[in-house]
């Protein structure tokens, strides 16, 4: 069995689930090794299977002025010192099929961003690494849609594939998260995740100093979003952590603090471990009588 087979069922196989964390971007190989090790350390005490995530490059930022990360070249090289110095595996954006074969030497899961989810090219050309393919499912994009991503996965032969909810436009400049679709996207036939900081982004919310908008969020809300996701049983978390949110060159506001992750992860874990929400409840409709 190769080593994306081994990682998928890993994954899928995860009690009460998995966990795809780190900082948004990367800022620095200092800064995510430090993320990496800290990370690592906490999901271990709870036997959580952990893929460590950060980006080499944002490329849909909301402004071109925005911090993009150091480019797929550099960024793949820390990415790679990261899995070799604490044996984990890496999740990272691609935002174009020429980038896949070079990341899919280093990731070892390929995620898709939002808003490229139906992009057939470039799905095709993920799947073709052979490594797990995260699809984040696009914020106007109904649930059904995925199944549709997930089997453009499948037909270019490659059947380890995941789907994403990271939350719905709705009106201006805010997300809702609907726990339905955690249900709906099981319809996929694949493992769910649940995107539980980027579901509490404000898109082009936050107006600059001297002109101008960036994303905003609504940071004191990931637990709600986060609680919910685990007690419907979904199979994983998205978070994005940093140590200094406030500092964040992308996504500040909807970054998790790391000194807050083990109290977080540690009732996220109670809650699932109570919760059935894994399991199909049947329903029985015939007649009832005491």
């Amino acid at each position: 069995m190769d080593s994306s087979a081994l990682l998928f069922n890993q994954l899928k196989a995860a009690e009460p689930f998995f966990l795809l964390a780190g900082p948004n971007v990367i800022e620095s190989e200092e800064h995510v090794l430090y993320m990496a090790k800290h990370i690592k350390s906490i999901t271990a005490k709870f036997g959580l299977p952990l893929v460590f995530k950060s980006s080499f490059d944002k490329a849909n930022r909301t402004s071109s002025k925005s911090f993009r990360g150091p480019g797929m070249v550099e960024g793949l090289k820390i990415l790679e010192k990261v899995k070799a110095t604490y044996d984990i595996p890496i999740v990272t954006d691609v935002h174009e099929s020429i980038q896949c074969e070079a990341v899919g030497r280093v990731a070892d899961i390929i995620q898709i961003p939002a808003f490229l989810c139906r992009q057939t090219d470039l799905l095709v050309a993920a799947a073709k690494t052979g490594k797990i393919i995260n699809i984040k499912k696009g914020q106007f994009c109904a649930s059904s849609v995925m199944a549709n991503s997930a089997e453009k996965i499948r037909l270019a032969g490659n059947p380890h594939v995941m789907v994403c909810e990271r939350g719905t436009m709705f009106g201006y400049n805010d997300l809702i998260v609907d726990p339905r679709n955690l249900e709906w996207m099981r319809e996929a036939n694949c493992p769910v995740v649940a995107d539980v900081t980027h579901s509490l982004q404000q898109p082009a919310g936050r107006k600059l100093e001297g002109g101008g908008v960036a994303s905003g969020g609504l940071r004191e809300l990931i637990p709600c979003i986060a609680r919910t996701a685990v007690a419907v049983g979904v199979d994983g978390l998205f978070m994005e952590v940093h140590n200094d949110p406030l500092s964040a060159p992308v996504d500040g506001p909807t970054q998790w603090p790391l000194r807050h992750l083990e109290e977080l992860l540690e009732e996220l874990v109670a809650i699932a471990r109570a919760s059935k929400g894994k399991r199909q409840l049947n329903i029985d409709l015939t007649p009832y009588h005491l």
